[in-house]
């Protein structure tokens, strides 16, 4: 399927997961713009990619800092005018977000950076998103734009020794299930893909070449091909699609209800709740 004359934005586009996805769309014809904190390996990826042709573009942007979001993004709309993509990438891995320190006289404030960029980042470039697209015109395919969020395998399982990292995962994954059911109702839609280990700069290579002895290294192509199947005319939203080790992705289901009074009391929550989405 070709996106010629498509255009998408991308938070951690240098490199990993995020230089994967660019890398896809502009082999299927599409325009990128590469927002990363490593401005030096956004360049540099944007010029390989513009070797026949003006199809990149590449700005600093560090995603907990809500300014240079919204520069970042500004100078995409810029540029292209339109924007059909947007995928909110870039993220860190666990950090020591409280000292164990039984001698400890005072108390700490927590180091919750992984929060910081893996959750309100997020959801800022999600926020950015949405209000450009709400001042598009549908496509040809009947949306005015698409979502593609990254989460992990701890989005779903819980890793005991990964506390931050899994909380804001999981959290991803909530509001992916959540929001990414009402979108549709104005030609939106979202997603995230999670895949359980791929081999990016969040962990170190030693760890990666022990899973990868182990089978236990996501390929990058399967993750990609989660991304693809959301493209175009697919109007799939609010899905989780977990990428495994061997076999192809799939979607998750979200958790069944304990019964029928729960299902039915979410229900009306969702009516309850509705008009706070709704266009002015």
């Amino acid at each position: 399927m070709s996106e010629s004359g498509r255009n998408a934005y991308i938070t951690g586009g240098a490199s990993g997961i995020g230089r994967a996805v660019a890398q896809m769309l502009i082999d299927k014809g599409a325009k990128v713009f590469i927002a990363d904190c490593d401005l030096k390996g956004a360049e540099a990826f944007a010029a390989e990619l513009n070797k026949n042709g003006r199809v990149a573009f590449a700005s600093q942007v560090d995603v907990m800092d809500w300014e240079q979001q919204l520069s970042a993004f500004k100078q995409a709309v810029d540029e292209f005018g339109r924007i059909d993509y947007v995928y909110p990438i870039a993220g860190i891995g666990e950090r020591a977000w409280l000292p164990n320190d039984p001698k400890a006289k005072e108390f700490v404030k927590p180091d919750l950076t992984v929060l910081d960029a893996d959750l309100t980042g997020v959801l800022w470039t999600v926020s950015l998103a949405l209000q450009q697209f709400r001042r598009q015109e549908k496509s040809k395919h009947g949306f005015r734009g698409k979502i593609g969020c990254v989460a992990s395998v701890c989005g779903f399982y819980c890793v005991p020794s990964l506390p931050i990292y899994t909380a804001a995962k999981h959290a991803v994954n909530g509001f992916v299930r959540s929001y990414g059911k009402y979108l549709p109702e104005e030609g939106i839609t979202m997603n995230a893909v999670s895949p359980n280990v791929i081999r990016t700069n969040i962990s170190t290579g030693a760890f990666y070449d022990s899973l990868d002895e182990q089978g236990l290294l996501t390929p990058m192509d399967g993750l990609i091909k989660a991304f693809e199947s959301m493209l175009g005319s697919s109007d799939v939203s609010g899905e989780i699609f977990e990428v495994p080790p061997k076999g192809s992705y799939k979607i998750r289901a979200a958790p069944e209800y304990l019964d029928e009074p729960s299902e039915r009391l979410c229900q009306l929550l969702e009516r309850r709740s509705h008009h706070l989405h709704e266009p002015k």
